[in-house]
């Protein structure tokens, strides 16, 4: 039966492929990976699911997108033949079987054969499009429609062929103009050495930049090894369960040692492959990317599509396996490389900017807590008000050796507490926006600082722990918190901590990034021969019961900014776990800040609308969320030069509010003059002060409803 099944896989990829391209076989040891990984997954992960029928259909999707990301090389035709195999690869892998996803592999490479000499024959044509006509192209195919046949799938490649052809066209076309009238403005031409735009050397002919780009897919596809398709495979297999358990090949296992070891420097960025391209899904604090403080530099969301070392060639990265090109980026501290990024603000990918970066090691200076005394003029006199920074989540691990002179977060934020107390703060703000987290440690003693209880409760596949702040309540005035899109993980438990105790009011994009899983590194044997899993195998929930996963922290009062008109978030993920919930834990509201909202929010939107820098940020975000929800670009010249101008009059602003104003804004940080909603977040925490009654009110910080019954019903 074993070996009809498989012939019958065979059979039907024999009936859709065609041309004669050299394939790639499995090695031996890779059916006992395949075994392992399955055991594993189905072991391990939260779920504690089988790897059944329904996983494996949700495997084979993930596969056939990762090859065929744009859905332009396999037809539905296609799909209807290898149908059966949709729910087989359960079968397959538990006996060791990997043919499939081979000859799957063979079969985008010979469509992409296909689709390459067709490109390159149009090419050649002296006038191959017509302009003028007001035809339309669907860019936005994650979720399109494969063509319904071979004759449908050419019409595609011709129309995605003409889209790209234009978008050049016209990229020259507007670069001669903007140079032009900055020659005729006395504007000086960017400096080399601080980064540029650029659109793949637009001094050639679209034709030869085309043919060019045609002959990198082909040749990054055609480089693709025999460890490369089994990690495609069995990533497809680990992300059927979510998108953050993923497998580990030997290569990139020993990377990721290398990585956690600290013996590798590179720019600080977190990377995941994404339409062929590499999206920076995180900067970490102090690292070289998001120390950079230029007009052009590197932000989450933008997509890498090349590298290059020092002042040499840039190398097109797009469709090349994702670990290569990590190792790329990599390299000793002190040297350059060169990224060549589509920026997070280009939706449509006509526009490439080129950022160079200097490999250093994180720099915990750069990532560590800061602090002022904000002083807010009132009609009543001046109020002054704490505001502290946090980064990262840092532990003694990352600043240095272990014991008392470590460095910890929640001992440098200590440190300002105390300041604050001394010069009689009324409030204080916290700025957890970009925080993408850290230690979870840090998180509960940073929490005990302004509050006692539960923290957070932690479900793993066999119970629910609850974890308690930790240390001593050392700040017991009114509290603010500001998050954003990219305030992840620890910053969520906090957040949500204080949301739930009613200890501060959150104010910030309409909801936070939503990462509430852990993952754990599992070998597999010899992690050289075998590799590794990184399986999901916990997750957090609030002292409420309700998880921050997905979800995230959704604020009490909405300043949104413009990472929450960008596609970022956990929401954003295919395959990520849904919202659950789980019983509550064990704890008392210190404060019921439901009947201060409303007069807070009126409040707030009185001034608002007559803060100018505001509402000019809140039309950029109403154009970025109009523009990220078009699906179609016009194929008529007039009509795209019209939609292109447009387009880059409002990426320079986009640009420029994603990297935070000017130069010395950057430099100096948020302040209550460059950043509006700090500006308003101050103000709406003075409300509070007063609605409560004024700063000589008590704030209750004991959240612990064990410990206050014991204290009322054992007379203490």
């Amino acid at each position: 039966m074993k070996k009809r099944l498989l012939a019958f896989g065979l059979a039907l990829f024999a009936a859709v492929s065609g041309a004669a391209v050299s394939p790639v076989a499995p090695e031996p040891v890779y059916p006992e990976i395949a075994r392992r990984v399955v055991r594993q997954l189905a072991s391990a992960h939260l779920s504690g699911e089988r790897f059944g029928d329904r996983l494996s259909a949700v495997a084979w999707t993930n596969l056939v997108d990762s090859l065929d990301f744009d859905r332009t090389l396999l037809t539905q035709e296609d799909l209807r033949r290898l149908e059966p195999l949709r729910t087989q690869i359960d079968d397959r892998l538990a006996r060791g079987d990997l043919a499939f996803g081979y000859d799957l592999m063979q079969l985008i490479r010979e469509r992409l054969e296909a689709r390459c000499d067709y490109v390159e024959a149009l090419l050649k044509e002296e006038a191959p499009f017509d302009f003028s006509k007001d035809d339309t192209f669907v860019w936005k195919r994650r979720k399109a429609e494969r063509p319904a046949d071979a004759a449908e799938q050419k019409a595609l490649w011709r129309a995605a062929l003409k889209n790209e052809y234009l978008a050049l066209t016209l990229a020259k076309e507007l670069d001669a103009e903007e140079a032009a009238q900055a020659e005729k403005e006395g504007k000086p031409q960017e400096d080399e050495d601080e980064g540029g735009y650029e659109e793949e050397n637009l001094e050639e002919p679209v034709p030869e930049i085309l043919a060019k780009r045609y002959r990198n897919l082909r040749d990054a596809f055609s480089e693709m090894d025999s460890e490369t398709v089994l990690q495609r495979i069995l990533s497809a297999v680990a992300n059927a369960y979510d998108p953050h358990t993923d497998y580990m090949s030997p290569m990139n296992f020993e990377d990721f040692n290398m990585e956690m070891n600290l013996t590798l420097c590179g720019i600080g960025a977190t990377l995941r492959y994404d339409d062929g391209a590499v999206r920076v899904m995180e900067l970490m604090p102090g690292a070289p990317a998001a120390s950079d403080t230029r007009d052009i530099r590197l932000q989450e969301g933008d997509l890498i599509i090349g590298v290059g070392q020092g002042d040499g060639p840039i190398e097109d990265i797009r469709h090349k396996p994702l670990i290569r090109t990590i190792r790329k980026i990599r390299g000793p501290k002190g040297t350059k490389v060169v990224l060549r990024v589509i920026p997070v603000s280009d939706k449509t990918g006509t526009r490439t900017k080129l950022v160079d970066l200097v490999r250093d090691e994180i720099k915990l200076e750069e990532q560590a807590v800061t602090g002022r005394v904000e002083r807010l003029a009132l009609p009543a006199g001046e109020r002054r008000l704490g505001y502290v920074r946090i980064p990262a989540f840092y532990a003694g691990a990352v600043g240095g050796d272990a014991g008392d002179d470590a460095r910890s977060m929640t001992r440098d934020l200590l440190r300002y507490l105390q300041d604050f107390n001394q010069e009689h703060v009324d409030g204080l703000v916290i700025d957890l926006r970009n925080n993408g987290g850290g230690s979870l440690m840090e998180a509960l003693s940073m929490t005990g600082l302004f509050v006692t209880g539960p923290t957070v409760q932690v479900r793993d596949a066999r119970n629910v722990q609850v974890l308690p702040s930790r240390g001593a309540v050392a700040f017991r005035k009114p509290l603010l918190v500001l998050t954003n899109r990219n305030s992840a993980s620890a910053s969520e438990i906090v957040a949500s901590a204080f949301q739930d105790y009613g200890r501060a009011i959150i104010v910030g994009d309409s909801k936070s990034h939503g990462k509430g899983t852990v993952q754990t590194v599992m070998g597999l044997g010899d992690n050289q021969v075998y590799g590794a899993d990184r399986i999901t195998s916990a997750c957090f929930y609030r002292i409420n019961g309700g998880t921050t996963q997905l979800r995230g922290v959704v604020p009490d009062i909405v300043l949104p900014s413009i990472y929450d008109a960008l596609e970022l978030g956990e929401d954003q993920l295919p395959g990520a776990l849904p919202y659950s919930e789980v019983p509550p834990a064990y704890y008392a509201k210190t404060a019921d800040l439901a009947p201060y909202l409303p007069k807070l929010k009126a409040a707030s939107d009185a001034r608002l609308a007559k803060d100018a820098q505001y509402q000019a940020s809140q039309r950029l975000i109403a154009h970025v969320r109009k523009a990220n929800a078009e699906q179609t670009v016009p194929l008529n010249i007039d009509k795209r030069r019209e939609r292109m101008r447009a387009e880059r009059a409002m990426q320079k602003l986009q640009d420029e509010a994603l990297r935070g104003g000017t130069a010395k804004a950057r430099k100096d940080g948020p302040t209550a003059e460059n950043d509006p909603v700090l500006r308003e977040a101050l103000h709406i925490l003075s409300d509070y002060i007063d609605l409560r009654g004024g700063p000589d009110q008590p704030v209750n910080t004991d959240g612990d409803l064990g410990l206050r019954l014991f204290r009322i019903f054992g007379g203490q």
